[in-house]
Order: C-alpha cells, then structure tokens, then sequence
C-alpha cells in the first residue's frame, strides 16, 4: 500500500499580486482568480494522448491532478487547488513543468 501525503501542507494559496505575475511566468497559459487554462493542438490523437501520458506521471508525483478533456488532437487543461479554493503554488508548478514537457 502506497504512503498519501497532503500536498496542502506546504502548498500556498497565491494572493491577487501573485496571480497577476503569474501572466508573464506562464505566458502560454490564461490565467484567472480561480485556474490556469491551456488549450493544446497535437498533430493526432496518438500525440495527443502520448503527452496526457505524460502529465499524468508529473501530476500524479505531485498528488495534483488537473482538470482536463481530450478530443481527437485536442487536450485543454485547468489547473485549480480545489482544496485552498483557488490558485495556489502547486498549480504555478504545475503548469511550469507541463511546459517543460513541450517544445519552446
């Protein structure tokens, strides 16, 4: 059996100035009081569902699994901390390492 830890414990909820540097930090994301939102187009579904692949390992490592849907080549992503009731430190994390999963 696995050991659970709750990311909330060193997860910080981001105040208004955090949420609004966030843009220039995240600059392929939307950003708003309550979520990150990425909308990404793969060349196939293959592409597609190899990189939800991959986010899934990054978030199920961090114990924050995002919202998201996948249609044909289409993946759309938010990215909230329902437990803190907003935008946190983990989302931030997040969304820098699904970047780092994709070309500059």
């Amino acid at each position: 059996m696995g050991v659970s830890t709750d990311s909330t414990m060193t997860t910080q909820r981001l105040n208004q100035d955090q949420i609004q540097d966030l843009a220039s930090r995240l600059p392929h994301w939307t950003v708003n009081d309550a979520c990150l939102q990425r909308q990404l187009i793969f060349k196939n579904f293959v592409e597609a569902f190899g990189f939800m692949a991959q986010v899934a390992l990054l978030a199920e490592a961090r114990n924050h699994h995002p919202n998201w849907s996948n249609v044909y080549n289409r993946v759309n992503i938010e990215l909230t901390t329902h437990d803190l009731g907003g935008l946190s430190t983990l989302d931030e994390e997040l969304a820098a390492a699904i970047d780092d999963l994709l070309p500059a």
